[in-house]
Parts: C-alpha cells; structure tokens; sequence
C-alpha cells in the first residue's frame, strides 16, 4: 500500500451515501484498495494524518475557460453586451504563451479548491490541455468552435481550418495519461455557428466516440429568437441536426420548453449550471427541479474567472441550493446531499468518467479531497454534508489528490510552477493583451 489517510470522516457519495466516521482509506498505485473504519493490516509507505478532516470524492467543475483567467474582474460593473465586446476584443489579442500561463494559474486555483477534473471549452485548447498534463488534474478540453457557413460555401470537414484543429487535439491528447485528458467536440453556441460546422462536428464525435461541450439556451432572447427564425427551440435544432446524436454537455438550459427537457433526458444530456456566474451577469439560473425531473443529469460548473469571480465549487453548491429554495419557498426544496452529488457523481457522469471517480470505493481512482473542519466556522458539525454545502469554502481545503497524488496540500503546489506562470501571466501576457 502506498498511502494511507487515516482517522478521516469518509464523505463516499456512494449509492447508500455512507459517510464513515473515524475511517481508513488506502491507496495502491493510484487507486483506492482499502476504504473501512478498520484499518488495513498492510503497512502503508506513507501516512497521511485525517484527524479533524473530512474525505470527499474529487470535485468535478463541468464548465471552464480557463485560459480566461488573465481577464479576471475586468468588467465585473460593465453592462453585458458592453463588456461582451470588450472581451472579444481582449480575446483576438490572446497567444498560446498567453493562454498557457493564465491556464496554469486558473488550474491552480482550481486545484486550491479542491476540484480535481475540470471541463474546459475555450481557445487555444493545446496550450490549456499541455497546462493541464503538466499538473496532474483531469480535463475534458474542447475548442469553442464558432463560425456560420453560407449555404453557397464549399464546406469540408476534411479543410475546415476548425474542424482540423479539433481532430488535431483529438490524435494528440485524447487518452493521454490513460485518459487523464479526454478531448471533446465544442461549439461556443448555436447562435455562433449553424449546421454545416454543427453536423460535421457531431458526425466526427460520433465515429470517434467523443463527447460534445457547448453552451445552449442561456437566455429567454437566445430562445425567442431561435423560435423566430426556425420555428423550432434551442434543443430542438441542435436534435435535427444530429448534435444529440452524441453525449452532449450543454452550460444553461435555462430558456427550455418541457419538450426540449423531455427530449434532452430521453437522450441522456447533461446540463451544468453556472449560478454564480448568471447571477453575476444579472441572468436567470436553472431550474435544477425540472431538468432533473425530465431525466437530465444537472452538474456543477464555474463558467471562467471573468465570469464567476472564483473557481469554487463550494460556492457554487450553496448559490443552487439558495436558488431552488427561493423558486420554491421551501427550505427542502434543493438538499444539501443533492447539491454535493451534483458536484461529484453528476459532474463525473457528465465527463463519461462515472466508472472511475466521483465517489470513494474500492477500485476508484484516488481522487481525494481532504477538508480541514477544525476551523471556527465549521465547528460544532451535526451533519457532514451539510456543513459541506453550507458552511465550508473552497480555503477550506487542506489537501487535493489525483489518482493518489497530491497536487495541492496546505499553500503548496508540489506539480507546479506557479511562479514563473504569474510572472509569465505578469511579465509577458499583460503587456500583450493590453498594448495600445
């Protein structure tokens, strides 16, 4: 055995949802072998000490732009559209240097708080993917493809300068590090694109076996207007043209008929919801209830630092749970438990990584996060999981392990160097992006 966690409360996110007091978890060459309150009889070659903390399953953050981290708190008073455009224009500046560093730092914070897989839908997708292999975490990378076809224009999926990219990324980084990285069709949305790039996407993810990320019907306007110009909604179009042919991973879902819910849980979609960030940008959040309800998986993400602020998921849990109870007036109506699993076992699901993380079992991967419940804030604990959703934060987090290797643990981050990413992100990529 090569690491064991000991006297730990275990949070398993197990099918019974045990949580286990005053447990072991052992740890064999990246999985775990031994999860019990009785310890193991082999003799471990490290020890790691779990009193006063709380074991959980790896975080998963759904939806990302992690290279967005070098625009943080640029427009966070600015009016949407406004600021969408200053962004744009901040983005066509961006270089791979650029990315790579501000991906890094992004990962980093990420790590922090104790999200060990992350779904990034973004540019420069090579850049972010080899940030990510060298940390350690998990990814799901895909390129935010945009761009409409004129129905006059020779289109080849064989030549398109995007659709090239993709398959690029998908011979070089899918499976890497016995599928560490999984790379992943990506449109931004369909209202940036239409059906030539979309078919062609979804075809080449089919034959290869490749998810789809994208964001879809975020707003009441995107849904309007879709209506208007094709008499169909969001989900609807997307179906026609075979984008759900495919495990898709859609950010929104906000702006959704019944039937379009109905249609996306018959074909066994995810939803991730970004409350932080809509709540932020003054925009409705899901209705986790009904997506959940028409057989929709509903996992957790950030969306990018320009749009959330931070990278915690912690945050995250708590904004759904707040949410779900105003809609309803109810404090029952979203639980603590609910909200938790969203951000593991969904999450997991999302990524078509169910069978090896988002919970702790025997045979897993070792995707462990230690939270410290010594703090002030989170004493006394009469329910774990609640004081998880409710009372813990993302600086809470003493420790964050991948595949039983430890990736952050108490200020430091043995696989990186963050140094030399904060004085490339300060040094090089501030001077480009905002050059006169």
């Amino acid at each position: 055995m090569d690491t064991l966690i000991s006297n730990v409360t275990v949070v398993t996110m197990n099918e019974q949802m045990q949580v286990l007091f005053g447990a072991y978890i052992g740890i064999e060459q990246g999985k775990i072998c031994h999860i019990s309150k009785e310890a193991p009889d082999e003799k471990p070659g490290m020890i790691i000490d779990g009193t006063g903390m709380v074991a959980i399953p790896g975080l998963v953050n759904c939806h990302t732009h992690l290279a967005a981290t070098a625009l943080r708190n640029l427009w966070d008073d600015v009016p949407n559209a406004e600021a969408l455009q200053s962004r744009l224009n901040k983005e066509d500046r961006m270089d791979a240097r650029c990315a790579k560093a501000a991906a890094t730092i992004g990962i980093a914070e990420c790590l922090r708080f104790g999200i060990t897989s992350v779904s990034d839908l973004y540019y420069f997708p090579e850049a972010t993917a080899q940030a990510a292999a060298d940390a350690g975490i998990k990814a799901n990378m895909a390129l935010s493809a945009y761009r409409f076809i004129s129905d006059t224009e020779d289109f080849d999926f064989e030549t398109d300068e995007q659709c090239v990219e993709l398959r690029r990324l998908k011979e070089k980084w899918n499976g890497y590090d016995d599928g560490r990285i999984r790379i992943d069709g990506g449109i931004y949305a369909p209202y940036t694109s239409n059906h030539l790039l979309w078919e062609g996407i979804a075809d080449y993810c089919k034959e290869e076996g490749l998810g789809i990320q994208l964001h879809m019907a975020e707003t009441a306007q995107e849904a309007e207007d879709t209506l208007d110009r094709t008499g169909l909604g969001v989900a609807e179009l997307l179906n026609c043209h075979r984008m759900l042919d495919v495990p898709v991973t859609a950010t929104g879902g906000v702006a959704l008929s019944d039937e379009e819910r109905t249609l996306l849980g018959k074909k066994k979609a995810s939803i991730v919801t970004t409350p932080i960030a809509y709540r932020k940008a003054g925009m409705q959040t899901l209705s986790v209830k009904s997506a959940v309800k028409a057989g929709i998986n509903v996992a957790l993400g950030t969306g990018g630092a320009p749009e959330c602020g931070n990278m915690d998921l912690f945050e995250e849990m708590r904004a759904t749970a707040y949410d779900a109870r105003t809609a309803e007036g109810d404090a029952a109506a979203m639980p603590a438990a609910a909200c938790l699993m969203m951000a593991t076992v969904c999450g997991a699901r999302a990524q078509g990584r169910s069978e090896s993380c988002g919970m702790l079992k025997e045979g897993m991967d070792a995707d462990i996060v230690l939270v410290d419940f010594t703090a002030p804030h989170l004493i006394p604990c009469h329910n774990v999981i609640n004081g998880l959703v409710f009372s813990a934060k993302g600086g809470d987090v003493a420790m964050t392990m991948v595949r039983g290797k430890v990736l952050y643990q108490n200020g430091q981050f043995p696989t990186l160097d963050l140094k030399s990413a904060v004085e490339d992100l300060t040094g090089y990529a501030m001077d480009h992006l905002f050059e006169a």
